[in-house]
C-alpha cells in the first residue's frame, strides 16, 4: 500500500518527469501530453498553496519536534532523489528511439516456415483479430474482426527440401456488414489496393527470412515484423469504428479509395498543364511539386494516403538518373518523368531531402486542442487552384465519429510529418505556423496576433534549421560556396538571420481535403526555402572557423597584381555575397496593410542576395529568387544591376531549379567577362 502524498513527493513527481521537448505549440507531436502536464501542474500548484497556508497556523514551539521534522525531511529528500534518478533512468531506457533486439529466428531452416506463420498469427492476436486456419491447411490463415475479414494465402517452395521458402500467394480483404432490419450479414469485397499493400508488407518480412543466415539481419526482420503489426493495429482501429451503431459502416475503409480516385484525377490534370507549359510529354517531378498540389501516394507506408510535398534538387536528379529508360505503361496516374513504381520504391523509407505527410486517423489521448472545422474561404487564401480552377469545387470531408458519451474514445484525422514519430518534423517559421493555424481554424487568436518578435532565449527559425543543437548562437552565419567546375572564385556567403522564431511542425489535425491542401501549400514553400539554405555548410560568424575557408594570403603584392587591380582584371580570391530572407508582409498580422490593394507578389517567399559588380564596373548586384507557382519552373529570378551580363531569365531559373540558387552570384560574375 502506497503512502499518502506529501508536499515533497508532489513536487518530486514533476521533477522526475520533465516536460516533453519541442512541445511549446499545438502542432508539435507531444502537444496533447504537454497540455495535460501543464493542466496537472496548475492544479497541483493550487493544492500546494492551500497546504502551505495550513502550515502557517500550526504551532511549532517544541525544538525537538522541529529537529525531528527536519531530519525526516532530509531522509525523505534523499529517498526521493534516489527514486528520481531510478525513474529517469527507466524512462530513458524505455524511450530510446530505435530500440530493437532482433527476432529470435530458428536456427533450423526447415522450422522457419512454421515459425513465420506463427508470428503472423501472434501479430494478428496482439492487434485484436481472431485467427483461424482455413480448412485445416497450414498455409491458409483467416484474420477476422467485427467487420474486417482478411484471407492470407501463403505458398511454400520445396525446391530445396532442407531450406523451404515462404511467399505470399494472395491477400484478400472483405467487409461483413450486418443488416439491423433482417439480421443477415452481407459480405462486401475489400480494396484491391489494400490487398496489395498488406501482401507487400508481409512479403518483405518473408523475403528477409529467405536470406542466408550469415546475411540475414535479425534487427531488420524485427523491424519488418513491427511494420506488419502496426498495419494490423490500424485496420483493427478502423474495424471497431466501422462496427459502431451510430457512426459505423464501411465508409471507414472505403473512404481512402474514393478519395484517391478524385485526387489522382486532379493530379493528372495538373501534370498535363505543367507538361504543356514546358512542351514535354511528361511533367518533371520537381516542377510538378512546386506548381501543383502535393502528389497523392495511397497505401505507401500505411493503409491511408501519403502526400509527397517536396523533394530537393539533389534527390530529384539522383532519382531521375537511376530511372530505367523504358516508357511506363499508360494509366490513370499523373504523367511524370519518374515512373511511379520506382518513385514508390524510393519513398517507402524515409529519405533525406524528401518531405512527406501521411493522412492518418489517430485516437485522441487528451483534450482536443482545436474545435471542429469552420469553412471561411473569405478569411484565408489557401488552397489555390491556379492550374486547374475547377479543383476548387472539390469538397471532401473525412469521416467523423459521433460524440455520444464522454468516456468513449474519440478519434481525429491528422497530417503526420514525423514518419510515425521517428523524426522531429519540419522546421517552420512562426508566420507560416500561424498561417497553418488559420487554415485549420480561421478565428483562432486573430484578435491577439501581432508581428513576430523573438523573446529572450529563443533563436531564429534559420538557426533551428542550420544549428538545431544550439539555435541561439549567432545573428549571422557564413559559408563558402565553390563552383564544381571552377567557373568562378569561391563565394563568401554571409547570411543574416531573420528575427522570427522557429518551431518544429509534427502533426496537424484536419477535417477536410481542402485543409490538407492548404496546409501542404504552406509547408511546400517552407521546404523550398529550407533546402536552399541546406545546400551549404554554414558556421556561426565569429564563433567557429569553416574548415573549407580560404587561408589568409600574407604574401606581398606584386607589380602585376597592382596593374590588374587598376585595370579591373584582378580575379579576387573570393567574392563576398550577402544573403537575407525578406519577411513576408501579411494583412492578418499587420493591420496597416490592406489585403485588397496588396499584390500577391509581395507575399511570396523570397531569398535576396547582393554582391559587388565585377570590376571595373562599380555598384551592387541584387538577385532575388522567389517561389512563384505561376512560372513555368515554379520560381522566378529577378536582377537589379549586373551590367554587361547577358544571361537570360530562363537560364537563371534553370540554374536555381537544379540547386544552384546560392551560386547565382558567381554565374553572373563569370558571365560578365566581356566587360573586363
Amino acid at each position: 500500500m502506497s503512502s499518502p502524498p506529501t508536499l515533497l513527493s508532489t513536487v518530486q513527481s514533476f521533477k522526475t518527469h520533465a516536460f516533453p521537448p519541442n512541445g511549446n505549440h499545438a502542432f508539435s507531436p507531444p502537444a496533447e501530453e504537454t497540455c495535460a502536464a501543464l493542466t496537472s501542474l496548475i492544479q497541483t500548484s493550487e493544492q500546494l498553496s492551500t497546504s502551505l497556508d495550513s502550515y502557517q497556523t500550526m504551532p511549532l514551539s517544541n525544538p525537538k519536534l522541529v529537529s525531528l521534522l527536519r531530519q525526516q525531511a532530509s531522509i525523505s529528500q534523499s529517498l526521493h532523489a534516489s527514486n528520481q534518478n531510478m525513474q529517469q533512468t527507466i524512462d530513458a531506457l524505455r524511450k530510446r528511439s530505435g530500440t530493437n533486439y532482433g527476432e529470435d529466428i530458428p536456427m533450423d531452416p526447415q522450422a522457419i516456415v512454421g515459425w513465420c506463420i506463427e508470428r503472423l498469427q501472434t501479430w494478428a492476436k496482439l492487434a485484436g483479430l481472431e485467427t483461424y486456419k482455413e480448412d485445416g491447411r497450414e498455409t491458409g490463415i483467416l484474420l477476422a474482426g467485427t467487420v474486417l475479414v482478411v484471407e492470407v494465402e501463403l505458398s511454400v517452395n520445396h525446391e530445396d527440401p532442407l531450406n523451404p521458402k515462404l511467399d505470399v500467394a494472395s491477400v484478400k480483404t472483405s467487409y461483413a456488414i450486418p443488416n439491423s432490419d433482417s439480421g443477415v450479414t452481407s459480405n462486401t469485397d475489400g480494396s484491391s489496393s489494400l490487398d496489395a499493400f498488406l501482401a507487400g508488407t508481409i512479403q518483405k518480412f518473408c523475403d528477409e527470412l529467405k536470406n542466408a543466415e550469415e546475411v540475414r539481419d535479425p534487427l531488420q526482420v524485427a523491424k519488418l515484423g513491427t511494420s506488419v503489426l502496426n498495419q494490423l493495429r490500424y485496420l483493427v482501429m478502423l474495424d471497431r469504428l466501422a462496427a459502431g451503431k451510430e457512426d459505423g459502416g464501411v465508409r471507414w475503409f472505403v473512404d481512402v479509395d474514393q478519395l484517391c480516385s478524385v485526387l489522382e484525377t486532379l493530379s493528372r490534370s495538373e501534370a498535363e498543364v505543367v507538361a504543356s507549359s514546358l512542351a514535354v510529354d511528361r511533367a518533371p517531378l520537381d516542377i510538378y511539386l512546386l506548381r501543383c498540389h502535393a502528389l497523392p501516394l495511397p497505401y505507401l507506408v500505411s493503409p491511408s494516403i501519403s502526400f509527397l510535398v517536396y523533394v530537393s534538387p539533389q534527390v530529384y536528379l539522383s532519382t531521375k538518373k537511376c530511372c530505367s529508360p523504358t516508357t511506363p505503361p499508360e494509366s490513370k496516374l499523373p504523367k511524370l518523368d519518374i515512373p511511379f513504381d520506382q518513385l514508390r520504391s524510393y519513398l517507402s523509407t524515409k529519405q533525406k531531402g524528401v518531405t512527406m505527410a501521411v493522412l492518418l486517423l489517430a485516437p485522441l489521448s487528451g483534450s482536443q486542442l482545436f474545435p471542429a472545422s469552420m469553412s471561411m474561404p473569405s478569411l484565408i487564401s489557401r488552397p489555390t487552384f491556379s492550374l486547374v480552377p475547377s479543383g476548387s469545387e472539390l469538397e471532401h470531408v473525412f469521416p467523423q465519429t459521433v460524440e455520444l458519451a464522454t468516456d468513449s474514445q474519440q478519434h481525429v484525422w491528422i497530417l503526420d510529418f514525423t514518419h510515425g514519430g521517428q523524426f522531429p518534423g519540419v522546421v517552420m517559421s512562426q508566420s507560416r505556423l500561424r498561417e497553418i493555424e488559420l487554415v485549420v481554424n480561421p478565428l483562432s487568436g486573430m484578435d491577439s496576433l501581432t508581428p513576430s518578435m523573438m523573446s529572450f532565449g529563443t533563436g531564429s527559425w534559420v538557426a533551428l534549421l542550420l544549428n538545431p543543437l544550439n539555435p541561439v548562437s549567432s545573428e549571422r552565419y557564413t559559408a563558402i560556396y565553390r563552383s564544381p567546375t571552377g567557373l568562378h572564385p569561391p563565394l563568401q556567403l554571409r547570411l543574416t538571420l531573420p528575427e522570427e522564431p522557429g518551431f518544429l511542425l509534427g502533426k496537424v489535425p484536419v477535417h477536410s481535403m481542402k485543409e490538407v491542401w492548404g496546409i501542404l501549400e504552406v509547408v511546400r514553400e517552407q521546404c523550398w526555402l529550407n533546402e536552399i539554405l541546406l545546400g551549404c555548410h554554414w558556421t556561426t560568424e565569429g564563433l567557429a572557423t569553416d574548415v573549407n575557408d580560404l587561408p589568409a594570403d600574407d604574401s606581398d603584392a606584386t607589380e602585376d597584381e597592382l596593374h590588374a587591380i587598376l585595370n579591373g582584371t584582378m580575379i579576387p580570391r573570393k567574392i563576398p555575397v550577402n544573403v537575407s530572407l525578406p519577411q513576408r508582409p501579411d494583412s492578418l498580422f499587420d493591420p496597416s496593410l490592406d489585403p485588397l490593394t496588396m499584390s500577391p507578389v509581395d507575399r511570396r517567399t523570397r531569398i535576396l542576395m547582393t554582391c559587388p559588380e565585377r570590376p571595373p564596373i562599380s555598384g551592387v548586384v541584387e538577385i532575388t529568387v522567389a517561389y512563384d507557382e505561376t512560372r513555368s519552373r515554379g520560381l522566378s529570378v529577378e536582377l537589379n544591376g549586373a551590367m554587361g551580363c547577358d544571361m537570360k531569365p530562363d537560364t537563371l531559373e534553370e540554374i536555381a531549379r537544379r540547386g544552384g540558387t546560392l551560386g547565382l552570384s558567381g554565374r553572373l560574375w563569370a558571365n560578365s567577362r566581356g566587360m573586363s
